[in-house]
C-alpha cells in the first residue's frame, strides 16, 4: 500500500526515528502503525523519543574552511563521553563539511549527508549511542585570509571553543594569535559600532546607579560614568582589549603594527547559554536505570 508523508510525520512523531527509518518500518509493515513502532523498536531505532527530554549541553564545536569561507557548528550531547566518541565525532566532522554548503541552520539540518539528512543522522546516532543529541548553531564567516583555533580540541577542527577569524594584510600567524586571543578573552564584538546597543544600555544604567549611591555632584557623576564605560567598551570589543600577546597593546594597535586588518571573527562555545538542570546523585542513577 501506499505509504503518505501523513504517516510517516506521525511515526517520527511519536518514536523519534528518522524519516527514511519511519518510512521503511511503515512499508514493511503495510502501513500498520501499532506493528511500525514494534519494528523501530526491534532495530532500535525508537530510543530517540525517550531521550529527546533530556537537556544536551556538552558536545562539540567543529570549525572548518574553505577557500574564503569559513563555518562554526555546535552539535550537544548529554555527556562529555560522547565528545570523546570516534563516531560522534565522524558525524560532527561530517555536518560541518555540509555546513559550508548552506545558509542557515533549517537548511543544514536539510542537507543530505549520505543519503540521509542531517537531521535524520543525529536521530539514527542518538539511537546508537543512547544519549539526546541536538544540531544546535550555525555561523559563517568570510574574508581575504581566514584562520581557525580550537581550544581543548578532541580531534582535528573540533572542541570545546572554536574560533575564525578574518583578515586583510598581514599573515597567518598573527591572524592565528588573534584567534587564541579571542579564545581566551571571548570579546562581545570587533568594535564599538558591532556591539550590541542593548549590552551597552544596560551597562550604562548600572554604572549610573553605582555612581548616584557615592552621593557625589551630578558633574563629577558624569565623568565617573563616561570613564567607566570607556573602561567597559575597552574590556568588551575585541580591538579595544589589551593583546594578550602583548599587553602594552590593544589588539588595534598590534594589528596596525602587523599590517593587518581584523574583519570579522567567530567564537563558539560548547554549551554557552543553555541553563543545566542540577539534579542530585540519586535521581541521576534513577533516570540513568530507566533508560
Amino acid at each position: 500500500m501506499a505509504i503518505t508523508a501523513a504517516q510517516v510525520k506521525q511515526l517520527r512523531d511519536s518514536t523519534g526515528a528518522g524519516m527514511m527509518d519511519a518510512k521503511k518500518a511503515l512499508t514493511e509493515n503495510d502501513g500498520d502503525m501499532d506493528a511500525a513502532v514494534d519494528w523501530l523498536r526491534t532495530k532500535g531505532l525508537s530510543k530517540a523519543a525517550k531521550k529527546s527530554d533530556r537537556t544536551a549541553a556538552e558536545g562539540l564545536v567543529a570549525v572548518t574552511i574553505e577557500g574564503g569561507k569559513g563555518v562554526a557548528v555546535e552539535v550537544n550531547a548529554e555527556t562529555d563521553f560522547v565528545a570523546k566518541n570516534s563516531e560522534f565525532q565522524s558525524m560532527v566532522a561530517d555536518v560541518a563539511k555540509a555546513a559550508l554548503k548552506v545558509d542557515d541552520l533549517e537548511a543544514l539540518k536539510s542537507a543530505d549527508l549520505g543519503g540521509k539528512t542531517v537531521a535524520d543522522t543525529i536521530t539514527d546516532k542518538i539511537a546508537t549511542i543512547g544519549e539526546n543529541m541536538s544540531l544546535r548553531r550555525l555561523q559563517h564567516i568570510e574574508g581575504d585570509t581566514l584562520v581557525s583555533y580550537v581550544h581543548n580540541a578532541a580531534a582535528d577542527g573540533m572542541g570545546k571553543i572554536g574560533v575564525l577569524v578574518a583578515t586583510k594584510g598581514g599573515d597567518e600567524a598573527f591572524a592565528r594569535q588573534v584567534a587564541m586571543h579571542i579564545a581566551a578573552a571571548n570579546p562581545a564584538s570587533l568594535g564599538e559600532a558591532d556591539l550590541d546597543p542593548a549590552v551597552v544600555e544596560k551597562e550604562r544604567q548600572v554604572q549610573i546607579d553605582i555612581a548616584r549611591e557615592s552621593g557625589k555632584p551630578e558633574q563629577v557623576i558624569e565623568k565617573m560614568i563616561e570613564g567607566r564605560m570607556k573602561k567597559f567598551l575597552s574590556e568588551v570589543t575585541l580591538l579595544g582589549q589589551a593583546f594578550v600577546v602583548n599587553p602594552d597593546l590593544t589588539v588595534a594597535e598590534a594589528a596596525k603594527e602587523a599590517g593587518a586588518e581584523i574583519t570579522g571573527f567567530i567564537r563558539m562555545e560548547v554549551g554557552e547559554g543553555i541553563v543545566v538542570e542540577k539534579e542530585d546523585f540519586a535521581a541521576e542513577v534513577a533516570k540513568a536505570a530507566q533508560g
